[in-house]
């Protein structure tokens, strides 16, 4: 039987857990309750989530005895809104809920980015735990302290960094994943591989497909290496001056790619992140930083994963570069009015580029299938 490991995030007083493994979820009060001044949480999930795993979590509260009560949110990427974000905000001020209560976050990354950044702001700072149910959240987003939500002008605009008191990864609730999700997904568990572990990147090309298949051993060891990874870099730069910024190999290209298709079904954010990984080393390799085999194997590797890695595989893909580069112009890293990127010298070499010239990105990016 797969057991369960807990990696520490290292930050001070602001230090937490991650628990990462099947069967964490119905341990949830358990491991919660600790945290707590008084016996009450709010939960905030959306209504696809809330079918699947709330009772569960309930009935985990239930035992412990912790008082709770559920905000239910309309699923999909649209959520992270100022709308949301207010219906959250006064949600939690009309149960009630007191500075030193927590909320919990149950669901993907756009749940745990929205809830934690109404917590953020709610009484001046609320603390919260994330309960991903969804491979990116449990390996990406949950872990940082990252919230936002989206504006018009572009992804995660508006927010704050606000550390979560806790992380509950289940890997078994991924069983619940369409394929679809669970693909999208990967494409950050391979990120970690790409930016800093060939050894990992090796065992995902050889094992990856056991993930997608849902072996419950893969899926922990995958998860519970990324998160490791993450914790790593988030110790040494908690709020990205630095280091953190590897951890956006592809998002350049990638948040550019999930603007210019409205945020909408056409791409998920793993899937952007793909095309942006595979489009990050083409540009290290016009650029002269990688060997110009290097992209061809992130290609195959992510073709056999079932992911998308190029612009074409976008459904009913016609972006213009102009219009990608408009989007790209608002990333949170540009630093006075320059790009910067994530690239890369090999597999396992990522580094931060400032100031690459647009015109090289230009090229790629016509370039590209």
């Amino acid at each position: 039987m797969t057991t369960s490991e807990t990696i520490r995030v290292g930050l001070g007083e602001r230090s937490y857990d991650v628990i990462v493994g099947p069967g964490v979820l119905a341990r949830a009060g358990e491991l919660t309750r600790p945290l707590l001044k008084r016996s009450r949480v709010a939960i905030v999930t959306d209504a696809t989530v809330a079918g699947l795993h709330l009772p569960a979590l309930n009935a985990a509260l239930d035992a412990a005895g912790i008082a709770h009560e559920a905000i239910v949110l309309p699923p999909g990427e649209q959520t992270k809104s100022f709308a949301q974000l207010e219906h959250v905000c006064r949600a939690l001020l009309a149960a009630r809920l007191e500075r030193g209560d927590l909320v919990v976050a149950l669901g993907g990354g756009v749940i745990g980015d929205l809830v934690g950044l109404a917590a953020g702001l709610v009484r001046r700072g609320m603390g919260f735990v994330q309960i991903p149910t969804t491979l990116l959240a449990q390996v990406d987003s949950s872990v940082g302290g990252k919230t936002a939500i989206n504006a018009p002008e572009g992804k995660n605009l508006i927010g704050l960094f606000h550390q979560p008191r806790l992380v509950l990864a289940d890997t078994a609730v991924l069983g619940t994943l369409p394929l679809r999700e669970l693909k999208a997904g990967y494409a950050e568990v391979v990120k970690y591989g790409l930016i800093g572990d060939a050894p990992f990147f090796d065992w995902l090309d050889s094992d990856g497909a056991k993930l997608l298949s849902g072996d419950l051993a893969a899926l922990t060891r995958a998860v519970a290496a990324s998160v490791t990874a993450k914790a790593g870099v988030v110790e040494r730069d908690e709020t990205e001056t630095g280091e953190r910024a590897l951890l956006n190999l592809g998002h350049t290209f990638g948040h550019a790619l999930e603007a210019a298709t409205g945020f909408s079904q056409r791409l998920l954010h793993g899937e952007g992140v793909a095309i942006g990984m595979k489009l990050a080393f083409d540009l290290s390799a016009a650029l002269g930083a990688c060997d110009g085999q290097v992209p061809g194997r992130v290609a195959t590797h992510l073709a056999r994963m079932g992911l998308p890695h190029r612009i074409a595989d976008i459904a009913g893909a016609r972006l213009s570069t102009d219009e990608l580069l408009r989007h790209m112009a608002q990333d949170k890293k540009v630093e006075a009015g320059k790009l910067t990127f994530i690239l890369a010298r090999g597999i396992g070499e990522a580094f931060i580029a400032k100031d690459v010239d647009a015109d090289a990105v230009r090229a790629v990016l016509n370039k590209a299938e």
